[in-house]
């Protein structure tokens, strides 16, 4: 599996932490975040791994509550982002929504709690059949 993670400056700890615990799990990492000390509007970051979504399995996006980064995301044609603060919705999201990036806030979920949600994000597959009708749907709205 090939996820990629971004981050703004409010998440820099919680990224580190994710791609430890994801690199551990012999998961490819790809970071496109930025590290202590450096600064970063999150809808940049947002876009600009939306953009490259295509060469990767699934996502991962961090802020400080996750929102923004998510809303930013969703701006993207063909994201389905969704902002996860327990494991349960980050299955559903996979399940039933196609998602494909993964919206966490760094303050909202402590490291051990976001490797729970970020496992349950990619370790889910969708289900299709009446949901895939249902992302089509998604799919389908204009911005």
């Amino acid at each position: 599996m090939r996820v990629i993670i971004g981050n703004d400056h409010a998440a820099v700890q919680l990224k580190q932490s994710i791609v430890g615990f994801l690199r551990q799990k012999g998961i490819e990492v790809y970071d496109i975040g930025v590290g202590v000390g450096e600064k970063v509007d999150y809808p940049d970051n947002a876009v600009a791994l939306c953009e490259r979504l295509a060469e990767f399995d699934l996502g991962v996006l961090v802020c400080g509550s996750g929102v923004g980064m998510c809303i930013s995301a969703n701006k993207v044609k063909g994201i389905r982002a969704v902002v996860c603060s327990e494991p349960y919705s980050a299955r559903m999201a996979r399940a039933h929504n196609d998602a494909n990036v993964l919206c966490l806030g760094a303050r909202v979920v402590g490291d051990e709690l976001a490797f729970e949600i970020v496992s349950a994000f990619l370790d889910t597959d969708f289900q299709g059949g009446r949901h895939g009708i249902r992302v089509e749907k998604i799919n389908g709205i204009l911005p």
